[in-house]
């Protein structure tokens, strides 16, 4: 019981974490809404996917 609560917490970050770079990416505001439902409704095969093809935050380079 203990290592499902303890995985749970973190599909729970990953997820935020994919989420804040969906929203911080520079792509439309659909197709943001679309990754964000879909980390949301599938977290792990949805997190997956975005890690795989999704949007990415867009880092300053120097």
């Amino acid at each position: 019981m203990e290592y499902a609560g303890f995985g749970g917490m973190i599909v729970l970050a990953l997820n935020i974490w994919a989420i804040i770079s969906i929203f911080s990416s520079g792509v439309s505001t659909g197709k943001k809404v679309l990754w964000t439902l879909l980390v949301l409704v599938l977290p792990i095969l949805g997190f997956i996917i975005w890690l795989l093809a999704g949007p990415r935050a867009q880092n300053a380079t120097v």
